[in-house]
């Protein structure tokens, strides 16, 4: 289980060249989440909403300016090696070592978890079946498409069978067989038979949230602005439509400065 209460996180822009010190940039005000086991939930929003640097702070690489994050009750700021060991993370920059092969980038990461070498050989082999890409184990992952350095990276950040998987935009640059791929594999982790992950997704892409997350938490301008399944952010936003839905909600205060 993953949550997030009144995350803020502001950064401070470069001295201008004159001399004087930008204001700071409020990246995330007030952003609130809670993600349980066993179901996938969105992290939806326009692109500067908040959403990567959100999940950059829960993966322990940004501290807050205040607000708390947890997963499964242990608190990131306070025990972030314990937290970290918890969640699988995939961000948006996919990381992998060109001049390693896709076995050994997985290999290599469960090392940093601590597993044994036996156990993260057998452990790259299954992950490897799961996603379809055995062929892959033994080739350099450099000059690999997106589709392809996406399952190596997704299999290296759940090498360690982590109950808590966290996903930055995952989809980008992906084609639609790769995308569909990956969505089966998400529901397939967050069912029983996977193991009943809790799954945070983060997206700006409407038909990914419909055709896959079982709750949402729409983000605009650093601040949690709507939260529910998507028949509920429909009827919340009286639109039949999820985009618009999603546009009335997200862009409300737009809206409400032109009236």
């Amino acid at each position: 289980m993953i949550r997030i209460e009144q995350l803020a996180k502001s950064f401070v822009a470069p001295r201008r060249w004159l001399g004087r010190a930008a204001a700071p940039v409020l990246a995330v005000r007030d952003v609130r989440l809670e993600a349980v086991d066993g179901r996938i939930t969105g992290l939806l929003g326009p692109n500067g909403a908040g959403k990567t640097t959100t999940l950059r702070m829960l993966a322990g690489l940004i501290r807050p300016d205040a607000g708390r994050l947890e997963v499964d009750g242990i608190d990131v700021a306070a025990r972030p090696r314990e937290a970290l060991a918890r969640m699988g993370v995939l961000s948006d920059a996919r990381g992998l070592y060109p001049r390693l092969t896709a076995r050994e980038n997985i290999v290599y990461y469960s090392a940093l978890q601590g597993m044994a070498r036996e156990e993260a050989q057998a452990r790259a082999e299954a992950l490897a079946q799961m996603l379809d890409c055995t062929a892959l184990l033994d080739r350099r992952t450099e000059g690999f498409s997106q589709g392809e350095r996406m399952k190596v990276a997704l299999a290296r950040a759940l090498v360690h069978d982590p109950a808590n998987i966290v996903l930055d935009e995952p989809t980008n640059g992906l084609d639609v067989l790769a995308t569909r791929a990956l969505r089966e594999t998400l529901q397939w982790l967050a069912s029983p038979s996977g193991g009943g992950k809790c799954i945070v997704f983060s997206t700006h892409i409407m038909q990914e949230v419909e055709r896959l997350c079982d709750s949402v938490v729409v983000v605009s301008h650093g601040r949690t602005v709507a939260q529910g399944t998507v028949p509920q952010l429909r009827a919340s936003a009286g639109a039949r439509d999820f985009e618009e839905a999603f546009v009335r909600l997200a862009y409300a205060d737009e809206a409400g400065a032109a009236t």
